[in-house]
């Protein structure tokens, strides 16, 4: 859910069905001749409503035979916003966050599009969304560490002018530690991002997997962590529109869900620890030599 810049956007997630694994897509995409004809419902569509909006990328079921392979049944495909059955239902709000942009529920009933408007090949939804996820996640994390700078640059400069108690607000020591937490846990996420990027780089998509899991739900959770600190060092203040830090807060409590929930990242995370103890726990059983029988049993035997 970002704010696009050339005119789209993308359909993925589905309120009915758990769309942190795109395999339970139900929105359908069947082939009629040289046509796709989509039918469905999706929503946190960003950039639906934005005025240079001029088409979305649609993923949805191409094969609906039950004992298909799950990671081949969707593809995706180009749909014009002007296209006949395309609904934008509503922009929906995020945490009561009106985005100017839109980030929209929209229908497809029967839509129409060329077989051309196809991405890639059909069935191969599924690989091309994740192509795109791990580059993508990497950059959400960015923008929240720069995003946190923002916010401790706001909250050390409210804390330097604020007076209350007869000080500054910087003189008081809670103050000084949560600006003194913010900045170390700023940098231990920045490194962490680092390296994600590195092994990316380096290593390609599939063996940053882990580390891109992690990042993503340290990176959200800061973003919450440090704008709440700023806005609590800002008082009433800080929830109004006067400063950045109430958006700042939400979009950080919505990245906990977008590319995926903390759950999920967690569960991979965990699955890199456990496949690597396990591998490790073979080498060591095989490495392992028995002790020696003790010297006064063997003479006793």
């Amino acid at each position: 859910m970002t704010a696009p810049s050339t005119g789209s956007g993308k359909c993925i997630t589905e309120p009915g069905t758990a769309s942190s694994d795109p395999t339970n897509l139900q929105t359908t995409i069947r082939r009629e001749g040289d046509e796709y004809v989509i039918n469905g419902r999706k929503w946190w569509t960003t950039g639906a409503i934005h005025p240079n909006a001029r088409f979305v990328i649609v993923m949805g079921l191409s094969d609906e035979r039950p004992d298909a392979d799950p990671h081949a049944r969707h593809s995706m495909v180009i749909v014009p916003m002007d296209a006949p059955g395309l609904t934008v239902v509503r922009n929906v709000p995020i945490l009561h966050h009106h985005a100017p942009e839109g980030h929209c529920e929209v229908t497809y009933e029967d839509v129409r599009v060329p077989a051309k408007n196809q991405l890639g090949e059909e069935g191969k939804g599924f690989a091309l969304a994740q192509a795109r996820l791990g580059p993508g996640r990497i950059h959400h994390c960015m923008r929240t560490i720069g995003q946190c700078e923002v916010a401790i640059e706001l909250m050390c400069e409210r804390a330097l002018a604020r007076r209350a108690f007869g000080g500054n607000l910087a003189d008081f020591s809670n103050i000084q530690d949560w600006i003194a937490e913010s900045r170390m846990e700023i940098d231990q996420a920045r490194l962490l991002v680092l390296r994600a990027a590195w092994t990316m780089d380096r290593f390609g998509n599939k063996a940053a997997r882990t580390d891109v899991s992690a990042i993503k739900v340290v990176a959200a959770r800061l973003q919450t962590k440090v704008t709440d600190r700023a806005i609590q060092v800002f008082g009433a203040m800080g929830l109004s529109a006067d400063t950045p830090l109430a958006f700042l807060y939400t979009w950080g409590r919505a990245l906990r869900f977008i590319d995926g929930p903390d759950e999920v990242h967690l569960r991979t995370v965990a699955r890199g620890e456990l496949k690597k103890a396990g591998g490790n726990r073979n080498t060591m059983a095989a490495q392992m030599v028995p002790p020696p029988a003790h010297p006064q049993r063997q003479a006793a035997e």
